[in-house]
């Protein structure tokens, strides 16, 4: 992997990791139109998100404060939010355990990403229509999740275990349909990617990190974290601003444009 190429996936990675589609899927077909296949690659895919996972530790940096105090039995509210987030994280670790290896084997390819692409963008689509419909209650804030909304929430999360879903796409339509704010439904997404994707990337690690560092060497890791790190705290803060005032409608077309376009493009 060369230097640019790396700071190209990190790029990709920050850009999409927090928006609803798919960082995932994103960098599978990023990285077999640059020519870039094996499970050092594949390992890289999933070690950069960490960079992403900077970015939201650094500007929620209140949040995670108060969940530190909160597990050290100092704040009510920064306990409660932990304590939904482990329930939002427990589906998935459980789901992604037992279908860990089958996932990377099986749907880490273009016409799955593709397929998951062109569904998620429709139930974006709709899911916004319904919601700007006038049939949703009034919305929350992230202190008005639930133990049984946070479970959902976790439910949802699995499906993003299909490369192409979007783990970002999964939780916010779920948060938002349950009655979150767009505002809280993204922080509780950004929040959740914190154990979620720390998770996936330990795990990664263990089972490939010396190959990916045999291969593809330190370098190329740390540019793609750091670009990744740079370019999601830049895009997290556009995003949130852009998603209060028009909704998800956009980025349900954008993949359903995305898939076709890579349908007519690359050969079956």
């Amino acid at each position: 992997m060369e230097p640019w190429q790396a700071a190209l996936l990190g790029v990709v990675e920050g850009l999409t990791e927090f928006l609803p589609v798919s960082s995932t899927g994103h960098l599978i077909l990023v990285s077999q139109w640059l020519g870039l296949q094996g499970e050092s690659v594949k390992t890289f895919e999933v070690v950069i998100q960490s960079g992403a996972l900077a970015a939201v530790l650094g500007l929620y940096r209140h949040r995670v404060a108060a969940m530190g105090r909160g597990l050290l039995g100092r704040d009510p509210d920064g306990r409660r939010l932990l304590a939904n987030l482990f329930v939002s994280f427990l589906p998935a670790v459980a789901a992604g355990a037992a279908l860990h290896q089958l996932i990377k084997a099986r749907l880490f390819a273009t016409w799955p990403v593709v397929a998951a692409l062109a569904a998620g963008g429709i139930v974006m689509v709709l899911a916004d229509r319904w919601l700007r419909g006038g049939r949703r209650r009034q919305a929350m804030a992230i202190d008005g999740v639930t133990l049984g909304m946070a479970a959902l929430i976790g439910c949802a999360q699995c499906l993003a275990l299909w490369p192409g879903t979007s783990r970002a796409m999964a939780t916010m339509v779920a948060g938002m349909l349950l009655g979150l704010s767009a505002t809280a439904a993204a922080e509780y997404s950004f929040l959740l990617a914190l154990p979620t994707l720390g998770a996936a990337t330990l795990l990664d690690l263990m089972k490939g990190g010396d190959v990916l560092l045999q291969e593809l060497g330190g370098a190329s890791v740390a540019l793609g974290f750091v670009t990744a790190a740079v370019v999601a705290a830049l895009a997290i803060r556009g995003f949130i601003q852009y998603l209060t005032r028009h909704g998800l409608a956009l980025f349900g077309w954008y993949r359903i444009a995305l898939a076709v376009l890579v349908w007519m493009v690359v050969p079956s």
